[in-house]
């Protein structure tokens, strides 16, 4: 009896497990979008993550990987501050990559100047 209370003890703590943490993993690029704005990413990196060779490197279109676009902004030695957990929360910072994620490049032939 003992047994089965256990296996069944295990299976409810993996089952809250794996359904607890399915709202968390879903980032909102809306959400990033915000967060990006709130915490001045665009200062450096433009409003659609464009970029500069003075203030900062382009982020989008086809941002780099998440773990490395992370691991950059939690340990940057660089001229951008480390976002420290205690300052950008994973959940921001997830929503942020999100957001990067999202910004679509634009098709030099939707504009006009370029096509003359």
């Amino acid at each position: 009896m003992r047994i089965v209370r256990s296996h069944l003890g295990l299976a409810a703590l993996a089952a809250g497990l794996i359904l607890g943490a399915g709202p968390a993993l879903a980032a909102s690029a809306e959400k990033g979008k915000v967060a990006y704005v709130t915490y001045g990413c665009w200062q450096c990196h433009g409003f659609v993550g464009q970029g500069s060779p003075i203030t900062g490197p382009k982020l989008a279109p086809d941002p780099m990987p998440a773990e490395a676009f992370k691991s950059i902004v939690r340990n940057s030695n660089r001229a951008m501050p480390p976002y420290r957990e205690a300052v950008l929360s994973n959940a921001d910072l997830d929503d942020i990559y999100a957001y990067v994620q999202s910004i679509k490049g634009v098709d030099p032939k939707s504009i006009p100047l370029l096509n003359q």
